[in-house]
């Protein structure tokens, strides 16, 4: 007999969740001189990133596209690559404010204008 046997039909639904991608960023915010615990919450190294003052973060699908803004951003300026994963689409870059707001635009630029991607706004606190 089975953890199900004895519910109701009702108790028994479950829900599906899909997540069908289109080409967006959906969250693109930068964080100008975060506390320095937020850097080790993260799991980045405050002695490094800290005083650097800023934290890009970024969220896209298709998740692969995060390599390419990786890129883009290193490129673009002279950030730190915090975290990049192409599996769920986030990307985190560490650098001064000026060198983050560089970066994000870069990347906003290209997906926007060369990948046609739908783009948010950049936030900033």
């Amino acid at each position: 007999m089975g953890y199900t046997d004895n519910m109701s039909p009702e108790m028994k639904q479950r829900i599906v969740q899909e997540l069908v991608p289109g080409k967006q960023i959906s969250l693109a915010h930068i964080i100008a001189n975060p506390d320095k615990i937020l850097y080790t919450k993260l799991g980045l190294d405050p002695s490094l990133d800290y005083s650097r003052a800023a934290i890009g973060i970024m969220t896209v699908s298709p998740a692969e596209t995060a390599i390419i803004m990786a890129d883009i951003a290193m490129k673009s300026s002279g950030i730190e690559l915090g975290f990049v994963d192409r599996f769920s689409g986030s990307l985190i870059i560490t650098g001064t404010v000026s060198e983050v707001e560089a970066s994000t635009s870069a990347i906003m630029d290209y997906v926007g204008n060369k990948l046609g991607f739908t783009l948010c706004p950049i936030t900033r606190t």
